[in-house]
């Protein structure tokens, strides 16, 4: 998993399973207890430069996501928050930023899940490689150290896709966290596993001991050998989705 991400030609988007896969992720988020009532966002990008995104609707409990539901908005359009059916003023301003500026971010997942976030409220709110989940975000996060308040202006967005730059996750210090990749699958598996990396940090935190990190050479390398594993990301979505077709397959209505 190198921190230069992989920008992969985009020719055409199926975009009603885009639709059903962001729905999906919608959902399990919920499940997960990584949202925050009716706020925080997905996007992800249909057209070919990355600029026409599927964004969720404003203030939506993310378990009641429906695929059909999902906005459709152009990060240049600097009309799109006059409109009817605007998106939440934040998911505007840091999902448009991001779609601009970062061609290898297809998508993009905000949230506020509790152990990332009680982390981002650390001085020092790094994850440092103390197993091999947390491995996984060695020299490979980036951390925001700028919180200007809650994201509702165009700067507030353009700073914050500057500091992602060509990672694929980023720690927002007293804020939250955000993940990106190529697709739904990919950006999904990686917010799975920084809040479990966040929930180990904590939970070794609060023993009060001294934890126990790994060498540079050794967390280097565990965290190249997740990249052996990249199908497992796509397979563990799939199972995800398979579990939500079983128990309520209304997410991709």
């Amino acid at each position: 998993m190198s921190s230069a991400a992989k920008v992969v030609p985009i020719e055409k988007t199926d975009e009603r399973q885009l639709r059903i896969d962001l729905a999906a992720a919608l959902r399990l988020a919920a499940r997960n207890d990584w949202h925050e009532g009716v706020a925080n966002h997905f996007s992800a990008a249909v057209s070919p430069e990355g600029k026409t995104f599927l964004v969720n609707p404003r203030w939506k409990h993310f378990s009641r996501a429906k695929a059909s539901e999902l906005l459709l908005v152009d990060a240049d359009d600097p009309e799109t928050m006059k409109r009817e059916d605007a998106p939440d003023p934040s998911a505007w301003s840091i999902h448009s930023a991001i779609h601009r500026n970062l061609p290898h971010a297809r998508v993009a997942l905000h949230l506020h899940p509790p152990y990332a976030t009680t982390l981002a409220t650390l001085k020092d709110p790094a994850i440092h490689p103390i197993d091999q989940v947390t491995a996984r975000f060695y020299n490979r996060l980036a951390i925001d150290r700028s919180f200007g308040g809650i994201a509702t202006e165009e700067a507030e967005g353009e700073r914050i896709a500057a500091t992602i730059g060509n990672h694929s996750a980023v720690m927002m210090g007293n804020h939250g966290v955000t993940t990106v990749g190529q697709t739904v699958a990919e950006a999904f598996d990686a917010m799975y596993h920084l809040e479990r990396a966040a929930r180990t940090m904590v939970l070794a935190y609060s023993t009060g001991r001294e934890l126990n990190i790994m060498p540079h050479d050794l967390a280097e390398a565990t965290a190249a050998e997740w990249d052996v594993y990249k199908d497992a990301e796509e397979a563990h979505f799939a199972e995800m989705k398979r579990i939500l077709d079983a128990e309520d397959p209304s997410y991709a209505d």
